[in-house]
């Protein structure tokens, strides 16, 4: 899982670099195998005026199914940061297992059997 981290509006520090990989190896750990790429992009939209303004916005990118898009804004980088991470792997997951069940039920469809004739 390549994991590309982006900033701005501010510099990456590693302590930042570290969290964000921590927090995903440990969220995604569950759907790892599947995702191909993550990207995650981090600003703060309001500059030094402060408020409720940094952003995390987690994109992963799964085989052959659409995106995964999470978004969180908060007052705390780090706080943004652990909610989008936890969100995108309670939905990869469940993106995941939703992919598995419609070809485990349209397979099992196609290999059902014609019933036998009952004798009597």
């Amino acid at each position: 899982m390549h994991i590309d981290i982006q900033a701005r509006h501010f510099p990456m520090t590693r302590a930042l670099s570290g969290h964000i990989k921590r927090r995903l190896g440990f969220a995604l750990s569950a759907s790892a195998e599947h995702i191909q790429r993550v990207l995650v992009r981090l600003s703060d939209i309001n500059g030094p005026r402060g408020g409720a303004d940094k952003c995390c916005h987690i994109q992963l990118m799964l085989g052959r199914m659409p995106d995964v898009v999470i978004k969180d804004t908060e007052t705390d980088l780090y706080t943004a940061i652990d909610r989008a991470a936890d969100r995108a792997g309670r939905t990869a997951v469940r993106r995941l297992a939703r992919h598995r069940s419609r070809g485990r039920s349209s397979g099992l469809q196609a290999m059902t059997l014609p019933e036998s004739p009952e004798s009597d």
